[in-house]
């Protein structure tokens, strides 16, 4: 039998609440028969397959996908769409799918159906003739998902409280990979994609290394020492003066302490051309809106914590921990976040200064725009956390 669970926002026989735009939109579109709307939503979409763990963790590059047969009486074979995704299993995950993968998939039963969402309001069966697969493929050729940075959200996820305000410091990452802000769920983006992120792009193989990674951007100490302490040094002139300092006193303050802890030539000169960087990059901020005319940011651990709020998110996501480790850990980023800033505004400049200062070297590519583009979707979305949840 395909398996039916009890979908969050849905009980048979009850009034239903699409749980996100996604389900929505297939809904709306099933109620009045538009199939090619069905299918443009599904192609721009991410689509999920469930799965043993055991079963993925021994063949990782491959993904078995079962048949089965629903209640009415269909051979088919099911997916998800996020919002109807089941509750966190340790030992069940999903594989993230295209609706391109399942086309170029092999259907060797032309009767065979393919089942979006069985046993919900948002259910969808699809005749798998090459035909129809065809189809599928130019529908998906044509979505634009290069212009996929939008906010997502999940009528069930967290709106408000503690962990809805952590949630919301991770919003960033969660508008680049696209998936809902407020949600710590079975998913981030698939079982397999979390694992090989996290041991490519952060060593981390098991729970031991996680928990290290997740401390380490908790206590702010993933990311480089140096431009904290630039910060802190004209923060410091400032509050003796009781005015910003001079470029050149707070480049000459900065370096000079550091020569006098004993740093060699080179690093004197780093730090040197860092306060210059800083200068440069909030000039460019305040153009672009990340800061207002006067604005200058004064710490950057905002890119450690909003970090740390996406590390407990994979780390459920690849088995790593529990769903209450995941929530302890993103309430407590909430609450230091909090500490350290006095608005979403401060919290967001300082997450990009950050991220440009370690990864961009002022070639304003990327890494750049990707803040100027999360940080112009949480102002002015009518839907972004920080119309909603107050900074104190």
């Amino acid at each position: 039998m395909v398996m039916n669970p009890q979908h969050p926002g849905f009980t048979y026989g009850a009034p239903w609440t699409p749980p996100s735009e996604t389900e929505h939109l297939l809904y709306e579109a099933g109620a009045r028969g538009d199939l090619e709307t069905q299918l443009r939503v599904l192609a721009g979409t991410t689509l999920y397959i469930l799965a043993p763990k055991a079963e993925v963790d021994a063949t990782p590059d491959m993904i078995t996908w079962r048949a089965g047969i629903t209640e009415t009486g269909h051979n088919v074979r099911p997916v998800l769409t996020r919002g109807l995704l089941t509750p966190w299993h340790p030992e069940w995950v999903y594989h993230s799918v295209s609706l391109k993968w399942i086309a170029e998939f092999r259907w060797r039963d032309p009767q065979q159906l393919l089942a979006v969402n069985s046993g919900t309001p948002a259910q969808l069966l699809l005749q798998t003739t090459p035909q129809h697969r065809a189809l599928w493929l130019r529908y998906y050729a044509e979505n634009d998902r290069a212009s996929a940075d939008r906010l997502l959200a999940l009528r069930h996820g967290a709106l408000h409280g503690p962990l809805a305000y952590g949630l919301a410091c991770g919003a960033h990452l969660a508008i680049r990979n696209g998936v809902p802000w407020n949600e710590v769920g079975t998913a981030y983006l698939g079982y397999s994609d979390e694992l090989e992120t996290l041991r490519d792009s952060w060593g981390i193989t098991d729970r031991e290394g996680w928990q290290r990674q997740l401390t380490a951007l908790l206590e702010a100490r993933n990311s480089p020492a140096e431009p904290d302490y630039t910060l802190r040094v004209r923060g410091g002139l400032r509050a003796r003066f009781g005015e910003l300092p001079s470029p050149d006193l707070w480049r000459e303050t900065a370096a000079g302490h550091v020569q006098d802890l004993g740093a060699g030539p080179g690093a004197v000169r780093h730090i040197e051309e860092l306060v210059r960087r800083i200068l440069r990059y909030e000039a460019r901020f305040r153009a672009d809106g990340l800061l207002p005319p006067d604005g200058r940011v004064r710490t950057t651990v905002a890119y450690d914590y909003g970090r740390a709020v996406n590390l407990a998110r994979w780390g459920l996501s690849a088995r790593f921990c529990d769903p209450a480790e995941a929530e302890q850990a993103i309430v407590h980023a909430g609450a230091l976040s909090k500490a350290s800033y006095g608005s979403w505004e401060e919290f967001s400049a300082g997450y990009a200064l950050g991220r440009v200062l370690r990864f961009d070297e002022e070639e304003y590519g990327h890494f750049y725009e990707q803040n100027v583009t999360a940080h112009r979707i949480l102002s002015e979305h009518e839907g972004s956390p920080w119309r909603h949840i107050p900074w104190r």
